[in-house]
């Protein structure tokens, strides 16, 4: 921002120096806490079982959820308070929450991008997208055997509505379209290595 002395009286260059420096001071703030790695969230670790409770419902943390609204906010902090940091218009994304504090979650996406959201925005739904890790496609079979009839290939970032998992292979189907099949769990992001799911 440039600020011109130009015709204006010492008071308003003050005024305006001030509030300049108060911009500064805030967007430096705001980097500083908006944590935005520039890769991918790295590929789920195993879920310890008996490890963290969230403090507000008791279930355990970091878990999967996924985004429940046409339109939800990622903030930069656990209020209305505070900014927006990215608007996510899909439903069904996969995120990991990370903390809890009253009705607010902090997640992280598949990028490794984390915020705060309102609980209201997440559902417990189960979804998943293929690993933002992987280069090459990813198989989705007809059954779960590694030598089972190929029923699609999968790019990174496909997004899917998972059915079950057994551990090492998850029934899933591809969002948006009437494909079916099974899919190794390690090439998941969005469910957590040797989980169950019913």
């Amino acid at each position: 921002m440039q600020v011109s002395m130009h015709g204006m009286p010492f008071r308003g260059i003050r005024r305006r120096l001030r509030a300049t420096i108060g911009l500064l001071v805030a967007a430096t703030l705001c980097l500083a806490f908006a944590h935005r790695p520039l890769t991918a969230a790295p590929m789920p670790q195993p879920l310890d079982v008996e490890g963290a409770k969230g403090r507000e419902t008791g279930l355990p943390v970091p878990r999967f959820v996924s985004v429940r609204s046409r339109e939800a906010r990622l903030r930069i902090g656990p209020s209305l308070d505070y900014g927006t940091q990215w608007v996510y218009t899909v439903p069904g994304l996969p995120m990991e929450i990370l903390a809890e504090y009253g009705n607010w979650r902090q997640v992280r996406d598949c990028d490794g991008v984390s915020g705060w959201m309102h609980r209201a925005l997440l559902s417990s739904k189960r979804t998943a997208v293929v690993g933002p890790w992987h280069a090459s496609t990813v198989s989705l079979r007809e059954t779960p055997k590694s030598d089972a009839r190929v029923v699609a290939k999968l790019e990174a970032r496909v997004r899917l509505s998972v059915h079950g998992c057994d551990g090492t292979w998850c029934n899933v189907e591809v969002t948006g379209h009437d494909i079916n099949g099974f899919i190794r769990q390690s090439a998941l992001w969005g469910v957590y290595p040797n989980e169950n799911i019913r």
